[in-house]
């Protein structure tokens, strides 16, 4: 060890700060060498320590009814769904990658997160992404796009895991840095679970599934730095995937825990071993002897640091209870995967690592992790300017449009509103489990639970262009999308995971975004009692030439269908059928697509939002849906109540006869995106009792019109017919994106 010791500038190559590495001389008491200054390099970098921001993580609410598993407690969070069944779920970043490979970056990032589900025992059942690119129109972009897509539908269809929501949004702000936000849903039985931790003196340690290579090796401190020119020189950081050898590791993950021989268990993502052992040895409280040359390699010469650090995939660190290796060894032969054993448990808490007998690297756990000796800073941040110049906005400075046919034609066609089928139509969203969605659209992804009365909802919310204009309010807005997503499915809002995808912390401003974005999804979570179960921070999603991107937090929120009877589609069912609106307009355009990209207005706050009243309007749909007494609802989102009308008529290809609110100007009635309103359809012979309903509460609602054969009618004006815009909508990204190439 003492002939490769290291110096400050060595540890700056590193991507350690100069009093980073005193704090190492001092956890240590000596100077480490390589091996070890690589470990604390990947163990305190952003991606792995959350340094600058866990300070602010804390303010979110983590307590709930259901809560099983808390952030922080376990690879991923866990609630109770009832009936002796649990849900765990969680969303994971994979932007960095997938900017310089879209292909591997993305398909890696679906089965890395869908190892957080099932190394707690859980089998997935359903996937989501979020997704945001530059111009679509661009060809670095639509390569960007093209290999994104595939390489989520080519792992996730491969692994066989149904992918039943998303959202895709462009702007030009994510040209160099696209962000790729993957989240997967398992379901296991209570009691049957695996906890990544480690304990009893002389367990043996196993390395199963795939051999390990070089792919990754620095990907966690790679993934905690901007983008620039020479990102490209980091490809070894980008990960390789196989979901036919994942989809045999699950199985034989599933197999061996069900044998009750695992202590504990944890999946290899970002820093591979090293991140794995660390974790498990900090939390049971004892420490390992590894011995990295029984790591199973697909490469010849591997050097310590590089076995240590190595980010290849489909692989799992397994503590086994002593006596019962045969066991799990016929398990893992039988699945024909790796299986070997690389180390035991041992009193206290140093983690020693050996290379052919030499020692080559010796630390505690606890100074590695999260709430151990790993470094916690408080980043300054301020307001940006830009941010009082939203807020001067005025609607009485924009021109209304003469041509509103113009406006729809181009919203309706707009890729941030059209049908993302281009997309989803790579991903399989029914294989290997029920799904009510695939024939009925919903505003939510709900997968049933088969051999149950209940389904699962969930959905992944945000919009960026909110959040960049006023990141509280953004933020908050995100959370609200989301659970009224659920709500307007026919399911209970119960917990939320996330994904805050931001530029570089150390920039003040951007930090600014961060501190405000947490403060509304708090208070937002808070109001629907959706606790926080855990999720990912991806800082330095920002290049030299673009800077940041915009602030995108990520909601990903689980919701319940008690019973899926309640399930609710967005679709109109038969014309006659009343339109009612369930909220109140309000003259407002802000930072609407309408007024972004039709007037070129960049600068204006987020749209109206009250929280209360949200709140209110979401209690209101979720009783008239248990009430049933109403056959749809959808809720007013991107491009406004036009699209919401649009997008409920064209399943079922009706068309709609509505009267604008004369109260607020034509433009902001139809295309303003303030919040809180929900678009709901009515039998006629319930009319009465619908009112009746709506008389208990508080909440403002008007009847629009009714639903019709086919025309779109506004104050009796004929705007086309549905062939005509379904065709417009469903076809706008795939002309983009097979005529522009």
């Amino acid at each position: 060890m003492e002939d490769q010791l290291t110096t400050q500038e060595t540890a700056q190559k590193l991507g350690l700060l100069p009093e980073e590495f005193e704090k190492i001389k001092e956890i240590l008491g000596r100077t480490p060498n390589f091996n070890e200054l690589s470990i604390y390099s990947v163990m305190w970098s952003e991606h792995c320590s959350y340094k600058n921001s866990i300070t602010w993580l804390k303010m979110l609410p983590k307590d709930g009814p259901r809560m099983l598993a808390k952030a922080g407690e376990e690879n991923a969070g866990m609630v109770d769904i009832g009936q002796g069944l649990a849900c765990v779920f969680k969303i994971e970043s994979h932007n960095h990658p997938s900017a310089l490979e879209p292909y591997q970056g993305a398909a890696t990032g679906v089965g890395g997160i869908n190892r957080d589900i099932f190394t707690m025992g859980a089998r997935p059942v359903a996937q989501l992404n979020s997704l945001r690119f530059g111009d679509p129109k661009l060809p670095r972009n639509q390569w960007l796009m093209r290999g994104v897509v595939k390489g989520i539908g080519d792992y996730g269809n491969a692994f066989g895991i149904p992918t039943v929501a998303g959202e895709v949004f462009f702007d030009e702000c994510f040209t160099v840095n696209p962000l790729v936000n993957a989240m997967s849903v398992g379901v296991v039985e209570n009691g049957k679970t695996a906890s990544a931790t480690s304990f009893g003196a002389g367990n043996p340690v196993y390395i199963v599934g795939s051999a390990t290579g070089k792919d990754g090796i620095h990907g966690a401190a790679f993934a905690s730095k901007d983008i620039t020119e020479e990102s490209a020189k980091d490809l070894p950081a980008v990960q390789v995937g196989d979901p036919f050898q994942e989809k045999l590791l699950l199985e034989a993950t599933l197999e061996v825990i069900a044998s009750g021989a695992v202590v504990g268990m944890q999946d290899m993502g970002a820093a591979g071993i090293i991140c794995s052992n660390s974790e498990m040895s900090a939390k049971g409280e004892h420490g390992m002897d590894i011995h990295l040359d029984r790591v199973p390699m697909r490469q010849e010469n591997m050097l310590p640091w590089e076995i240590l650090l190595s980010e290849s995939q489909e692989r799992m660190l397994i503590v086994v209870e002593k006596g019962k290796e045969a066991l799990v060894e016929k398990i893992f032969d039988k699945w024909d995967l790796n299986c070997a054993i690389i180390g035991e448990v041992t009193e206290g808490d140093r983690l020693r690592y050996f290379m052919h007998g030499e020692l080559v690297a010796n630390v505690p756990a606890e100074s590695l992790v999260l709430g151990g000796g790993a470094p916690v800073y408080q980043r300054s941040f301020k307001e940006p300017a830009y941010y009082q110049e939203n807020k001067s906005f005025r609607i009485d400075n924009v021109e209304e449009p003469r041509d509103l046919k113009a406006v729809i034609r181009h919203l309706t066609g707009h890729p941030n509103i059209a049908s993302k089928r281009w997309v989803y139509n790579q991903y399989d969203s029914t294989i290997g489990t029920v799904n009510m969605t695939t024939n009925a659209p919903s505003d939510a992804g709900v997968t049933v639970l088969k051999g149950t009365e209940k389904a699962l909802a969930m959905t992944v919310d945000c919009n960026s262009r909110y959040v960049w204009a006023d990141p509280q309010e953004g933020c908050a807005i995100a959370v609200a999308e989301a659970a009224r997503n659920i709500v307007c499915a026919g399911g209970e809002p119960v917990a939320v995971t996330n994904c805050l995808n931001f530029g570089n912390p150390y920039n003040p401003e951007v930090y600014w975004q961060f501190v405000e974005a947490i403060k509304g999804m708090s208070k937002a979570c808070e109001k629907f009692q959706t606790p926080v179960t855990g999720g990912n921070v991806s800082f330095y999603n920002q290049s030299s030439d673009e800077g940041p991107v915009f602030p995108s937090p990520v909601i990903g929120m689980l919701g319940i269908l008690d019973n899926r009877d309640t399930f609710t589609s967005l679709a109109f069912c038969q014309p006659g059928d009343l339109i009612y609106l369930v909220g109140e307009s309000k003259n407002d355009i802000a930072s609407s697509q309408y007024l972004y990209s039709w007037h070129g207005i960049k600068k204006s706050p987020a749209p109206f939002f009250d929280l209360e009243k949200e709140f209110e309007v979401q209690q209101v749909v979720k009783n008239l849906i248990l009430e049933n007494l109403v056959d749809s609802a959808h809720d007013v989102s991107d491009g406004g109540l036009y699209i919401t009308l649009l997008e409920s008529a064209m399943p079922r290809r009706l068309g709609f006869d509505i009267s604008t609110d004369m109260s607020v100007r034509k433009d902001a009635f139809l295309f303003g995106e303030s919040q809180s309103r929900v678009v709901v359809s009515v039998k006629p012979e319930l009319q009465e009792q619908f009112l009746e309903f709506m008389s208990n509460f508080d909440v403002e609602f008007s009847l629009l019109g009714n639903v019709n054969d086919g025309d779109l009618i506004i104050d009796g004006e004929s705007f086309g017919e549905i062939e005509e815009a379904k065709d417009l909508y469903d076809n706008a990204l795939h002309h983009i994106l097979e005529t522009e190439a």
